[in-house]
C-alpha cells in the first residue's frame, strides 16, 4: 500500500488533537460539495432551458434543410435536389419558399413572413402539437387558400383565432419599377382565409411575423415557376442524422448549405452556450475560493502533527514522502467534497424533475412552472475532474511551502 496515502487517509478520518481541526476539515469538505452542488445544479438547469426550447423548435423546423449558399432562391427541381429527394433514408420532402410581405386586416397592417409549403408539411413536422383552435391545417382547396398566422400576429391584427373577413396580401411584381402615379399597380395582391387555427412556436422569431399558406400560392405571388427558398427532409426512423447530411454535402456541393435543427438555430444556441459557459467559469472561481478552507485546514493538522512528522524523520522518512502525506490529505478533501457535492446535485436534480420545488413565479406569463433540469453525463464528467483539478493544483504549493516553513 502506498504509505503517504495510508497516512493522510487515517489523518482524514482520526480524531485529531485539537477538535477544532475536525470542524474546519469538515467545513472544508463541505465547502467543495457545495461548490460541486452549484456547478452540478446550474449546468442542468442551463440543459433543461436548451433542451426545452430545442422541442419548441422541433414542431416548426425540418430535420434537415437545404437552402443555397448564395441568393435568396434556386430551383427546387434541379437534378442534384431531385437525386437528394430520392434518397432511401428520406421519408418525406418538402419544397418551402419565404417571402416578406404586407398584410392587411381591416384598418390594420403589418410587415410579415410569408412561408409557402407543400401539402404535405403537416407529415414533415409536428405542426401539430402546436396549433390552437376549433379548425384544421389546412393551406388550400378547391376554392380559396388559407394562412396559418402566429399567435402573436393574431393580437397585431386583431384578426382572432378564426377571422371571416380575408387577409389582404401585398407583394411587389417582379422585374417592374413603382408607378408613383398609381403606386398599388406595382404590386400583387392576393387573399388569405382562416382555417380555424394558429400556431404558437413561443418564440418571438416565428409568433409575431410568420404565416403559413400554399407554395403555389406564394408563387403565382412572385411570379415564380419551380424556384424555392428551401428544400426541407424528414427521414426514415433509425437514419443517421449526420451520417446522411454529410452525404447530401457531397452529392450537392459548395453551392448549397444542409443544416439540421441546431444549425438553423445556431445563434440562438450559441448565446445559451456562452450562458453556460460563463457560468461555469464563475462557479469555478468560487470554487478556488473554496478551497481555501482546504490550506487552512492542511496548515493547522501539520501544525497538530508535529510530533508524528518527528517519528517519521527517526524511521528514516525524507521531506518529499512527509509532504506527499500532507498533499494526499488535501486530495482527499478535495475528493470527498467532490463525490459529495455531485451525489446531492443529481438528487436535487431529480427531486427538481420530480417535484419542481423550485418555481418560475405564480404571474402565469412563463412556458413552464418549474425550473426546467436535464443532466447530461458529460457535463458531471467535467464538474468532477474540474473540482480534482482545483482541489489539487490549489494545494500543491501551499503544502510544499508549509511543509519546509512549519516542519
Amino acid at each position: 500500500m502506498n504509505l503517504p496515502f495510508y497516512i493522510a487517509r487515517r489523518y482524514l478520518f482520526s480524531k485529531k488533537k485539537h477538535h477544532a481541526i475536525n470542524i474546519i476539515s469538515g467545513i472544508s469538505v463541505c465547502g467543495v460539495a457545495l461548490a460541486t452542488l452549484a456547478l452540478v445544479c446550474t449546468l442542468s438547469v442551463f440543459n433543461g432551458f436548451q433542451d426545452m426550447v430545442a422541442g419548441f423548435f422541433t414542431a416548426f423546423d425540418p430535420e434537415l434543410k437545404i437552402t443555397v449558399r448564395e441568393g435568396k432562391v434556386f430551383d427546387g427541381e434541379d437534378e442534384r435536389v431531385r437525386a437528394v429527394c430520392a434518397l432511401p433514408e428520406v421519408e418525406v420532402v418538402t419544397r418551402t419558399l419565404e417571402e416578406n410581405a404586407m398584410v392587411q386586416y381591416k384598418d390594420r397592417q403589418a410587415m410579415v413572413v410569408l412561408k409557402g409549403v407543400e401539402d404535405n408539411f403537416e407529415q414533415l413536422t409536428s405542426i401539430d402539437s402546436i396549433l390552437y383552435g376549433n379548425g384544421e391545417f389546412l393551406l388550400r382547396d378547391s376554392i380559396v387558400t388559407y394562412g396559418v398566422i402566429g399567435i402573436e400576429l393574431v393580437s397585431t391584427l386583431g384578426t382572432g383565432i378564426q377571422f371571416v373577413d380575408p387577409l389582404q396580401v401585398y407583394l411587389p411584381k417582379r422585374n417592374a419599377r413603382v408607378n408613383m402615379a398609381n403606386p398599388g399597380a406595382s404590386f400583387n395582391r392576393g387573399y388569405l382565409y382562416s382555417p380555424g387555427v394558429v400556431f404558437a412556436v413561443n418564440q418571438p422569431e416565428y409568433d409575431t411575423s410568420y404565416i403559413l399558406t400554399s407554395l403555389d400560392f406564394l408563387r403565382r405571388m412572385l411570379d415564380y415557376t419551380t424556384e424555392v427558398s428551401a428544400v426541407e427532409l424528414k427521414l426514415r426512423p433509425g437514419a443517421s442524422l449526420s451520417s446522411v447530411q454529410d452525404r447530401i454535402e457531397r452529392m450537392l456541393g459548395d453551392g448549397f448549405v444542409v443544416q439540421d435543427r441546431y444549425q438553423q438555430q445556431a445563434d440562438v444556441f450559441r448565446i445559451m452556450e456562452i450562458e453556460k459557459l460563463i457560468s461555469y467559469l464563475f462557479l469555478t472561481f468560487i470554487l478556488m475560493i473554496a478551497c481555501f478552507n482546504v490550506i487552512g485546514s492542511l496548515s493547522m493538522l501539520i501544525l497538530d502533527k508535529k510530533e508524528d512528522v518527528v517519528t517519521l524523520r527517526n524511521l528514516g522518512a525524507d521531506d518529499r514522502l512527509i509532504a506527499r502525506v500532507f498533499l494526499f490529505e488535501g486530495r482527499l478533501i478535495s475528493l470527498f467534497g467532490a463525490l459529495i457535492g455531485i451525489v446531492l446535485g443529481l438528487a436535487l436534480c431529480f427531486a427538481q424533475q420530480k417535484f419542481g420545488l423550485i418555481a418560475l413565479g405564480s404571474s402565469g406569463t412563463f412556458l413552464v412552472d418549474a425550473y426546467p433540469v436535464s443532466v447530461h453525463a458529460l457535463d458531471i464528467v467535467v464538474v468532477f475532474f474540474t473540482v480534482l483539478a482545483v482541489g489539487f493544483l490549489s494545494v500543491w504549493y501551499p503544502v510544499r511551502y508549509l511543509s519546509r516553513k512549519l516542519l
